[in-house]
């Protein structure tokens, strides 16, 4: 029986419906930043890297690690074990901006309140589209996963309670690295990833490459077929929890509820959150307050 045949039929038809979508109707549908007022977005990009520069400042924050040689890649680790310490469960989060923008700079306001809760973060960078092509992108992400499953022991952090999330194209990613079929080249194990909460994100790239997006992405037929993370769910799945905002725009929040339903029926366990009162691009922030649905979630998630 095909997973397709097992989720359920109203979550079937807004999968099949949106491959007839208009352009017109998928630009609307795809255009975060039209969802709110431009001071609003100015303002949350301003709290990305306004509540991430505190865990930049702790003491025993490791910067700019090199988990790639080829692209030169980095990432930061923040709320690792001390020497001597047991070593602790990471959350890896990979920031979004729709593979164009954003770094790790605006993406450690989770750090200080998972570190007082004694778990680790890590944030990674990746190279940016245009320059780098949707297969690089995915290729550094997952670098980065098998670096910190190889070395990650060295700066504090257990390989064996890897957690891995992102928001909007980092929700992408976190399903790309979620998905089966890259593994043995990387010579890692299948269920290198414990637990995963993928925020607002994207995993059918078609719609993707029928809008506006494609302007920069440039997406080949190959690449929505191989880079689409609900084409090619794992073998060994994780508890991953989805989450997307009341106030997100219409085709983040379809594909969020497909992603998930896709999940179940893969025999995966999952949960779904819709966070109300939140847009696309503050729903993530919840992260940096430890008192949310979302972090009280992942915490939890991490612990368990």
């Amino acid at each position: 029986m095909s997973v397709l045949s097992q989720i359920p039929p109203d979550v079937l038809s807004e999968l099949r419906a949106e491959g007839a979508l208009p352009r017109a109707t998928l630009n609307r549908d795809y255009n975060a930043r039209a969802s709110v007022t431009p001071e609003r977005f100015e303002a949350e990009m301003s709290r990305y890297r306004a509540l991430s520069e505190p865990a930049r400042t702790r003491p025993a924050a490791a910067l700019d690690i090199v988990y790639d040689e080829t692209s030169g890649q980095t990432l930061d680790v923040f709320g690792a074990a001390a020497p001597g310490e047991r070593l602790r469960p990471v959350f890896v989060f990979i920031h979004g901006g729709y593979w164009r923008a954003l770094s790790k700079l605006d993406s450690a306001f989770m750090a200080n309140p998972l570190a007082d809760k004694g778990l680790a973060t890590a944030t990674i960078d990746y190279r940016l589209a245009p320059e780098a092509s949707l297969d690089e992108i995915v290729r550094e992400v997952r670098q980065a996963v098998a670096f910190l499953w190889r070395r990650g022991a060295n700066y504090g952090i257990d390989p064996q309670r890897i957690f891995i999330g992102g928001s909007s194209a980092g929700g992408h990613l976190t399903g790309a690295v979620l998905a089966g079929g890259w593994h043995a080249d990387a010579n890692i194990p299948e269920n290198v990833i414990k637990g995963a909460l993928a925020i607002s994100g994207l995993f059918h790239l078609a719609p993707i490459a029928a809008s506006f997006v494609q302007d920069w992405m440039r997406l080949t037929a190959r690449q929505v077929s191989d880079l689409s993370p609900a084409e090619h769910l794992p073998r060994i799945g994780c508890p991953l929890i989805v989450a997307y905002a009341a106030g997100e725009p219409a085709g983040f929040a379809r594909q969020s509820r497909v992603y998930h339903a896709l999940w179940g029926a893969a025999g995966h366990p999952g949960r779904l959150i819709e966070v109300p009162q939140r847009n696309h691009f503050d729903v993530v922030l919840d992260l940096a307050d430890p008192d949310t649905v979302l972090s009280r979630t992942l915490i939890e998630l991490m612990r368990g």
